[in-house]
């Protein structure tokens, strides 16, 4: 039988064990019974009311928390759903690969930071709180201010998840969506629309997110070329990133048309490129997406940053 695991994690004081119970007090547990391991203890203490139909079990240790533990709590409680309060320190990785049995399947990750002390972490412990935040399907900061609001946009969280609804919570109690519609990285009124080197990565999520603000538009960037087998050579330029760390770098491609400018080139092979965006339909995009019709293409040497950061 499969288990859903649902994962809140998080650093010290990040707001878990609030939303916790929360979801608790809304019902979360009624039906299903539910097994609630808990890797860290803040000041904060679950609500007893809400655990008629959950049992608690505390995780001391990273080391504690492995597959043998959880195939031990399988057996013993018998949960049909399982949520884990994670210890911000620790390791998505490592749970991925070797701690969740086969039949424990993770549901949704949930991942709640402090928005004052969001700086702080990035700076001082930057791969772990990264971690969380490309890995999560839920993204709440907490104690917002007005400042730390705009701090927060500015950073353009998009970039490096995509996926993810993200909610500015504020200190009044009310919520907000991160974005508000009318963000644009680019200066929309050039022609063409410079797109620096540093900042494909903004590019490609905000084309990827509002296709039709630069349809119609005219582009120039620098590119590498890349063609894509699973859907039969097909031109796909763009750049590789590193979204979290060294070992994280994938490939930001955009649909072209244009094949015979792009003869001569090679996959990997840089180049310079003049395009007109546009909006199609195509199973890579699953739906509508940007596509550009190349205008002009030369070869050119690789950017200063061969691999986009976030």
């Amino acid at each position: 039988m499969e288990i859903p695991v649902y994962l809140i994690t998080g650093f010290l004081d990040a707001g878990k064990t609030s939303f916790i119970n929360g979801a608790l007090e809304d019902g979360f547990a009624r039906s299903e019974r539910t097994l609630l391991l808990r890797c860290e203890e803040g000041e904060e203490e679950y609500e007893h009311g809400a655990l008629d139909n959950v049992t608690v079990v505390d995780v001391g240790a990273e080391a504690d928390l492995n597959r043998a533990f959880l195939e031990q709590c399988q057996s013993k409680y018998r949960p049909q759903q399982v949520m884990i309060e994670y210890n911000g320190m620790w390791s998505l990785e490592r749970l991925y690969r070797e701690v969740l049995p086969e039949n424990w399947i993770l549901y949704q990750i949930m991942t709640l930071v402090e928005a004052a002390t969001f700086e702080v972490y990035v700076k001082n412990m930057g791969q772990l709180m990264m971690e969380k935040i490309t890995n999560a399907d839920l993204l709440i900061f907490n104690r917002c201010t007005p400042q730390l609001r705009e701090a927060l946009r500015a950073r353009n969280l998009r970039m490096v998840n995509r996926q993810a609804s993200i909610y500015l919570e504020n200190e009044d109690g009310t919520s907000e969506d991160y974005l508000t519609g009318d963000e644009c990285p680019f200066d929309l009124s050039q022609d063409p629309v410079e797109i620096p080197d540093d900042d494909f990565g903004f590019f490609y999520v905000d084309v990827m997110d509002h296709p039709e603000r630069y349809a119609g538009k005219t582009i120039h960037a620098k590119l590498v070329m890349a063609r894509s087998q699973r859907y039969g050579g097909v031109p796909c330029p763009g750049r590789f990133a590193m979204v979290c760390c060294a070992d994280d770098v994938t490939f930001l491609g955009l649909l072209a048309r244009g094949e015979a400018l792009l003869a001569p080139f090679h996959d990997r092979d840089w180049m310079e490129v003049t395009a007109r965006m546009g909006v199609e339909e195509h199973p890579a995009y699953q739906g509508k997406g940007p596509v550009m019709e190349l205008l002009t293409v030369r070869p050119c040497s690789p950017a200063r940053q061969e691999v986009v950061s976030f």
